[in-house]
């Protein structure tokens, strides 16, 4: 299948998009739901496509805003699937914000109070990306069987099971003053039904009790999640090529970043949306699935 051009943009050959920045794609930065899978269904052509950018030559750095699941088990969910995948191949926005977050804690750009800890609010994925990162952490069901220290951030990411305590806890904290930090802020989360509530509709909970908005967003299109996607893959942003199926964030924060970018139609966006969008969010090119992306000749081998 021959790409389609995103409206209101030049036209590209596959060829020319290999040439516009001299520099030949090295590696992939894939986004996960509702392009790789659509919860436990994989998207059509997903592990064909996949399996081609390997045998390439390309590496693949599954970039997901979904903060609920851990490494090993995103990449143990891909293997099912038959899509190969290892955990370090794998960076979750939790992951972005546990080591975001022990950043500025090491530089010294935000000291917490002595004994305070960090609330996890979310999946798995959230408390272990926090305890990996060496930051002392308590969910709400800690707090609830008696006192703890003090809180002095909230992270707040997706998880199936966070419930009225979990957005009453970091409520209460983030009116305490507590630094409220977001993993994403995806409305919506594909799934094998349809769109389910993502993590922004449960940051908007917290956010309508409080009269707040986080203060810091480090998933997917902000700066922190490009920053350590490209440090991981040790590449230049020209020779990245990020695939994703939301304009707003996938092809924003990539194009951003200064990546080159394409839209898969197998998620929540497509070649009506992308026509119709700024600037700023038209995908390079647009494909159907990831089987239909043909990266020869644009490819280093």
């Amino acid at each position: 299948m021959e790409d389609k051009e995103s409206a209101g943009s030049p036209t590209r050959s596959r060829e020319t998009v290999g040439r516009v920045d001299r520099v030949p794609v090295r590696a992939l930065l894939c986004d996960l739901d509702g392009v790789v899978y659509r919860g436990a269904e994989p998207c059509p052509g997903a592990p064909e496509g996949l399996a081609r950018a390997r045998a390439l030559g390309l590496r693949i750095l599954f970039l997901t805003n979904n903060a609920g699941h851990t490494p090993e088990g995103v990449a143990e969910h891909l293997n099912r699937l038959g899509v190969e995948a290892r955990p370090e191949e794998v960076l979750t926005s939790s992951v972005v914000a546990a080591d975001h977050l022990a950043h500025l804690v090491a530089t010294g750009e935000v000291t917490p109070p002595e004994g305070a800890v960090l609330l996890a609010v979310g999946g798995p994925g959230v408390r272990a990306a926090l305890e990996r990162a060496g930051l002392p952490v308590v969910s709400a069901a800690d707090m609830a069987h008696g006192s703890v220290p003090p809180v002095w951030a909230v992270v707040q990411g997706y998880g199936r099971d966070v419930n009225v305590r979990d957005l009453t806890e970091a409520t209460y904290a983030v009116n305490e003053g507590a630094l409220w930090v977001a993993t994403n802020a995806d409305r919506t989360l594909p799934s094998e039904r349809g769109f389910a509530p993502g993590n922004g509709s449960l940051l908007a909970a917290v956010a309508t009790a409080t009269g707040r908005q986080p203060d810091l967003v480090v998933g997917k299109p902000h700066a922190p999640a490009y920053e350590r996607s490209l440090a991981i893959l040790q590449e230049p942003a020209e020779a990245v090529l990020a695939v994703g199926d939301r304009l707003e964030t996938d092809i924003e924060g990539a194009k951003r970043a200064g990546l080159r970018t394409v839209l898969v139609t197998t998620g929540v966006h497509g070649p009506d949306d992308a026509a119709a969008a700024p600037p700023e969010r038209r995908p390079d090119r647009i494909v159907a699935t990831l089987g239909d992306l043909d990266l020869v000749g644009v490819a280093a081998r």
